[in-house]
């Protein structure tokens, strides 16, 4: 088979990381991998190239052409759909909409942003679900397209922008590079990151995120599960299966916190410095009654400030803080649910299991399956 995917970048690898961990799984594959840059143009032996099967990133027409006239299975893994009739496998951009916002939310955030190339569908497809979401939770979103437009010097229109944005503000930038560009700009005009623009990239490619300043927090898509999926719907289509040009969408992983979203925008200090408690021992097995021992004050006005300010009580962060933990630890760890359960502060592993179905929807072992690397 051969493997069309751009290997310059974080993204492209872990596709090729999920075609080999396929490969591992079920058989071995002759592969013939076309090493190239986003958007290059295939070589001219594909064209004469003889094998089985394809995967590849079609993000040109020169390359939509030449791969149409192969007389062989095509699975496509791009969000630029320039061939319709082929089966395709993305990442699911409203879900990774939504943990962003649960994230910015989660810090008490209400004035939301949103930026990148929306010249690109993945671009587009996430700010769209970004701003969409925000507004059903009765938010404004601003919005800012930061596609060429031949103009020149269009940094200082965005540093225009994010200078006239109502502060504190959370800003999703629909990846890495955006993000870091923000972060740029935001340190040349003075804006102070995370205290006034809290900024979140996505696609986490640690060398962007971690040589950012401050490192840059981002959402963690899922593209070994996206290269394995797509390696395995290639191997139906090989064995004569017909796949039609549907699509199969990939949840993310989460979101990777780093020091551009670590604040807790929260005006009522009291439930800032609850929360922040909360978020550091939640994990330890506290209870609410912990919490008020170290943060003495009134129960009942604590949880009607709870509810004023974030939405639900202080027991329901606690279980929301280990919750998030639990996931991470079911994703990248190969631990038993009696071991994370220990781990995440639950006193048994059945108490464990059913928060975890009421708050996520589905059983740990389900969740595991569903996105384990």
């Amino acid at each position: 088979m051969a493997l069309l995917v751009e290997t310059s970048n974080a993204y492209g690898r872990s596709l090729i990381k999920g075609v080999i961990h396929y490969m591992r799984k079920h058989g071995p594959w002759s592969v013939q991998l076309f090493e190239q840059d986003w958007g290059g143009q295939p070589e001219n032996f594909i064209r004469t190239w003889k094998g089985d099967g394809v995967i590849a990133r079609i993000e040109t027409p020169t390359m939509a052409a030449a791969l149409s006239q192969l007389k062989v299975p095509v699975i496509d893994v791009s969000s630029a759909r320039l061939v319709p009739a082929l089966p395709w496998f993305e990442n699911d951009y409203r879900l990774i909409a939504k943990a962003a916002l649960d994230h910015f939310r989660e810090r008490g955030h209400r004035r939301f942003a949103v930026c990148g190339q929306f010249c690109h569908n993945w671009s587009r497809w996430l700010g769209d679900h970004f701003a969409a979401l925000v507004r059903e939770a009765g938010y404004d979103c601003c919005v800012y397209d930061t596609s060429p437009t031949g103009e020149g010097r269009p940094e200082r229109l965005l540093a225009a922008w994010l200078k006239n944005l109502d502060k504190p503000i959370a800003l999703l930038a629909c990846n890495d590079f955006n993000g870091r560009m923000v972060l740029d700009l935001c340190r040349g005009e003075g804006i102070l990151v995370p205290d006034e623009i809290a900024v979140l990239g996505e696609d986490n490619d640690e060398v962007y995120c971690e040589l950012a300043d401050p490192p840059l927090s981002s959402v963690q898509q899922n593209g070994l599960r996206v290269g394995f999926e797509a390696a395995a719907g290639l191997a139906r289509m090989m064995r004569g299966e017909k796949l039609g040009n549907e699509g199969f969408f990939v949840a993310p992983i989460g979101v990777v916190t780093r020091q551009s979203t670590d604040v807790l925008a929260i005006e009522d200090s009291r439930v800032a410095k609850v929360v922040r408690y909360i978020r550091e021992h939640a994990c330890e097995g506290i209870n609410v009654k912990d919490v008020l021992r170290h943060n003495p004050q009134s129960r009942r006005l604590l949880e009607a400030r709870f509810k004023k300010t974030l939405g639900h009580s202080p027991h329901d962060e606690i279980i929301n803080v280990r919750i998030s933990r639990v996931k991470a630890l079911l994703v990248e760890t190969d631990l038993s649910l009696e071991l994370i359960s220990e781990q995440c502060g639950f006193a048994y592993v059945e108490y464990l299991s059913v928060a975890f179905k009421r708050v996520v929807g589905v059983a740990p072992s389900t969740y595991r399956k569903e996105h384990k690397r």
